[in-house]
Parts: C-alpha cells; sequence; structure tokens
C-alpha cells in the first residue's frame, strides 16, 4: 500500500537534501504537521504523509482505537503493525525518490504518529537517524522481541502537562525506557493540553537545526 502526501522542495537547493518525514495523529490528515513547514529549515525536503485508515470527514488514522464493553480504550495492534511496515516502505520510497544521503533522515510524529514513531525507529534501526516524537508514549505491543543494540537515532520528545488524550505519565516514561538502548533522549514538558505550543514548535526546530549543521 503506498501513502498519500504533499511535498515542500527545499527552498534553498542542496546537493543530496536531509529529509523530514512527517506523520499526523489520529483523524488528522497530511495538511496538519504541513502547517509549520514554511517555518523549518530551508534546506530541507519535508514530506507528510497521509495515514492510510480512512474515517470520514478529511481525517485519517494509522490504526483504529477502540473501546471495550468497560468503554476502556484499545488499540489495534495488528493494524498498527501494518502501519509501521507501510511507513519503512514509505520512507525508502521517499529516500531513494529524493536522492537522500545516508545519514540524512529525520522523522516527526504527533501522537499517534509519535507512538509508530518510536515503534518504527526500534524496529528498523538506523534506517532514520533522528526522531521528534511529539504528545505520543512508547506502545510495549508495537516493539520487536529484540530491540538492537547498535542504534544511532537519538530523539527529541516533548508532551503537555495537562494532555488529557494520552496522559504526561506516559510520554515521559520514553526517555527510561531508550535509555535501556544507551541512545541519546532530549525531553521537554510543556503547560499546554494534547498540542504543540509555540515554545515547543521553537525548540525542536532549533534541535532539527543543530542536526543540520
Amino acid at each position: 500500500m503506498s501513502l498519500e502526501y504533499i511535498v515542500r522542495e527545499p527552498k534553498t537547493k542542496v546537493e543530496n537534501p536531509s529529509l523530514l518525514v512527517l506523520l499526523h495523529g489520529y483523524g488528522s490528515n497530511e495538511n496538519d504537521l504541513f502547517s509549520f513547514a514554511d517555518e523549518l529549515p530551508e534546506e530541507l525536503i519535508i514530506v507528510s504523509a497521509r495515514a492510510p485508515y480512512e474515517m470520514g470527514y478529511g481525517g485519517y488514522a494509522w490504526y483504529a482505537i477502540n473501546f471495550d464493553a468497560n468503554n476502556a480504550k484499545f488499540s489495534d495492534i495488528t493494524q498498527a503493525n501494518t502501519s509501521v511496515t507501510i511507513i519503512a516502505d514509505f520512507i525508502d520510497t521517499m529516500q531513494r525518490k529524493y536522492q537522500i544521503n545516508e545519514g540524512k533522515t529525520f522523522l516527526l510524529g504527533f501522537s499517534q504518529g509519535a507512538i509508530l514513531s518510536y515503534a518504527f525507529s526500534l524496529k528498523y534501526p538506523n534506517k532514520v537517524q533522528h526522531v521528534i516524537a511529539l504528545s505520543g508514549y512508547i506502545n510495549a505491543e508495537l516493539l520487536p522481541e529484540k530491540v538492537s543494540e547498535d542504534i544511532k537515532t537519538d530523539y527529541y520528545i516533548s508532551h503537555g502537562t495537562m494532555d488529557q488524550v494520552l496522559p504526561v505519565t506516559w510520554g515521559n516514561k520514553a526517555p527510561q525506557i531508550l535509555s535501556a538502548y544507551n541512545v541519546k533522549t532530549d525531553y521537554h514538558e510543556y503547560p499546554i493540553g494534547h498540542g504543540v505550543s509555540p515554545q515547543n514548535f521553537y525548540s525542536f526546530k532549533s534541535w532539527i537545526e543543530n542536526r543540520l549543521e
């Protein structure tokens, strides 16, 4: 399955540019995160993907979220794993299409997109070099049985302290989990709900810029 996507070409011509792939959250679409693409570094190719499962009214999901008899939420792990594979193929395709040099790919996910960014980066080690995980968490059900001991990817992680969708106590476990794999993490909290504040945006923008130097 191929994903629909939109692209912002580099504003500054660069040989073998860096690639930034955007994965939106549950019920959103490729236009959501793309709204701040113009504010990001000019030398990047920015690709915003649309999740494969249609929800109607212009919304899409990477996997279904269902409710049991007690009204407790649970994730469709089969769909989530399928999406991780689709994302891996998509990133391969984008790297080939835009002739991205090895070592020059960023992956940014929000909420459900962040959950799958974690899963993808641990299942396909070093396929991307930098992950920006916004308002997500590491779902142990999506991790491989054995995680590579040679992960060089680094992570920018942020979460709102007033997030009522995915509690901050879920998100702030990620640095601890990732530290077991000896990877670098940069963790930030902001006094907001389930979203991205201007301070949060400028923080991860600076993090990206530092890795383009």
